[in-house]
């Protein structure tokens, strides 16, 4: 890997870490293979600038432990750590932002804290994945409801489906099973003074979600990320008895939405 290889400077000085090791070795070397695939892991991350000596150890471990990634051997695995709710979340967020959001968490004044590291996980790649990209986008997004603790969920009633809503992200029920087996993790947002078409229309052209579920352009979108990518797109209507009914729709036919189209 790298972190073994260090040259002596003297007391004062911090050596480096040898990136792209496999520059220097064969395939001859203990290992190759696997230093050749830690390399294009931590690559594909687009983490560092690793032309000429790279970061210095500590900006990298500080970086690799941001993003909540850390090493074994000659992987790039998941942080197995419960986070602290005000570290970063992303690029423009924390976790408490995610975490102590929406109308019954405030009420009811719950922690609702995840205690699960993949939650954690999970909402880091949503920050990364999709909230960070409409941020940069559009601005700054205003939170409605986010990561959804068991105990949360149990205040209310009726409005949700534990077992397919990943606003659970990846805790666990009783039994040590996750409570939603699609994973990932789910928040609602709203973009002030935005229409929420025009955001969940770029969200779609422009980020890896699982699923987005449209209410209407001026309310809050629910936007997914999880490992099952599906990519759903889910349009919220009412029905005839006035309540809302789920209609899945083609990513095309919901780019070709106008705000004025009627129901």
């Amino acid at each position: 890997m790298f972190l073994n290889e260090r040259f002596a400077y003297g007391e004062k000085y911090d050596p480096p870490f040898l990136f792209h090791k496999s520059r220097f070795i064969n395939e001859e070397f203990p290992s190759y293979p696997e230093q050749i695939a830690f390399e294009q892991a931590l690559d594909a991350r687009e983490l560092f600038d690793l032309s000429g000596y790279g970061p210095p150890p500590g900006v990298f471990l500080e970086t690799l432990a941001r993003h909540r990634w850390t090493i074994e051997g000659f992987e790039l695995v998941r942080a197995l750590t419960l986070a602290e709710l005000n570290d970063p979340c992303g690029r423009f967020l924390t976790f408490r932002q995610l975490i102590e959001c929406g109308e019954t968490q405030a009420s009811k004044g719950l922690p609702n804290r995840p205690q699960q590291p993949e939650s954690y996980n999970a909402l880091v790649e949503l920050a990364e994945q999709v909230l960070d990209p409409v941020i940069d986008y559009f601005g700054m997004i205003r939170l409605t409801y986010g990561f959804c603790s068991p105990a949360l969920a149990k205040q209310i009633p009726g409005r949700i489906d534990p077992k397919r809503d990943q606003h659970v992200a990846h805790e666990h029920n009783r039994l040590g099973k996750p409570v939603c087996e699609r994973l990932g993790a789910a928040v609602d947002f709203l973009v002030e003074d935005e229409s929420m078409l025009d955001v969940a229309q770029w969200i779609v052209a422009n980020t890896h979600f699982d699923r987005l579920y449209f209410y209407g352009d001026d309310l809050p979108v629910h936007v997914s990320h999880g490992p099952n990518g599906d990519r759903q797109i889910v349009r919220m209507v009412a029905g005839k008895t006035g309540r809302l009914v789920p209609r899945v729709v083609s990513e095309n036919a919901f780019l070709q939405m106008h705000p004025e189209a009627p129901e």
